[in-house]
C-alpha cells in the first residue's frame, strides 16, 4: 500500500526512528501506526532517539585509501565507551563512513554545519534558476526551499544516501548502529585528500550531539 509522508513523519515523531525505517515499518503494518511502532521496537530502533543526547568522548580515527591511491580519508567517529569503540560493528561503521566520504565528497557533517555563506550562495543560485525557468515570482521562495533538500543531500554527510544502500541515509545508518550497540554515536570531523587538489576540505563539529 502507499504510505504518505505525513504518516511517516507522525511515526518518526513518535519513535525517533529513521525515515526509511518508519516507512518500511508502516508498509509492513499496512499503515497501522500502533503496529508499526511495535515493529520498530522489535528491531530496537525506537531506543536510538533516547541515546542521541548523550556525550560521545570515546571512539576511533578511521582511514580509507581508494584503490589507485589517488583519494584518501581520515575520519573521527565517537561513541560513549572504549568497549564499544573496539567492537567490530563500530569499526565496520567507521570504515563505511570513511568510504562514504571518499566516494560522495561531503562538505559538511550535518545540515546545521552548513555555513551561512554557502547557504546564501545556494539560495541565490536556486532563485535565479527558478526565475529563468519562468516560475511565478510568488512561488520562487517555496521552490528554493524545496530544492535546498537536494543541496543538503549532496553536501552534508548525514543527509547523503548511503553508498552501499541508497534507500538509507547515512544518518539512518548511524541510528541503526546506535540502537544495536546501545550508545550514542557521532561523526566529529573528517578530512578528504585527493591527489592534485590544492584545497583540502576539513569539516568539524562538536563531539557531543545537540541536547535533545
Amino acid at each position: 500500500m502507499e504510505i504518505n509522508a505525513k504518516l511517516v513523519k507522525e511515526l518518526r515523531d513518535r519513535t525517533g526512528a529513521g525515515m526509511m525505517e518508519c516507512k518500511r515499518a508502516l508498509v509492513e503494518a499496512k499503515g497501522n501506526l500502533a503496529e508499526a511502532e511495535i515493529i520498530l521496537r522489535k528491531h530496537g530502533l525506537v531506543s536510538a532517539s533516547k541515546k542521541a543526547g548523550r556525550a560521545t568522548r570515546q571512539g576511533i580515527i578511521g582511514n580509507y585509501i581508494h584503490p589507485g591511491s589517488q583519494i584518501g580519508v581520515l575520519i573521527e567517529v565517537n561513541c560513549e565507551s572504549d568497549f564499544v569503540a573496539r567492537t567490530s560493528d563500530f569499526q565496520d561503521l567507521v570504515k563505511d563512513l570513511a568510504m562514504q566520504v571518499a566516494a560522495a565528497d561531503p562538505q559538511f557533517i550535518r545540515k546545521e554545519d552548513v555555513t551561512a555563506e554557502a547557504l546564501a550562495k545556494e539560495k541565490d543560485i536556486q532563485r535565479a534558476r527558478a526565475l529563468n525557468e519562468g516560475k511565478p515570482e510568488k512561488m520562487v521562495d517555496k521552490i528554493v526551499e524545496g530544492r535546498l533538500q537536494k543541496f543538503y543531500e549532496e553536501v552534508c554527510l548525514y543527509e547523503q544516501p548511503f553508498i552501499r544502500e541508497n534507500t538509507t541515509t547515512v544518518n539512518d545508518l548511524i541510528r541503526q548502529k546506535i540502537a544495536k550497540l546501545g550508545e550514542n554515536i557521532s561523526v566529529s570531523r573528517f578530512v578528504r585528500f585527493k591527489v592534485g587538489d590544492a584545497a583540502v576540505i576539513e569539516e568539524t563539529a562538536d563531539q557531543s550531539a545537540p541536547d535533545a
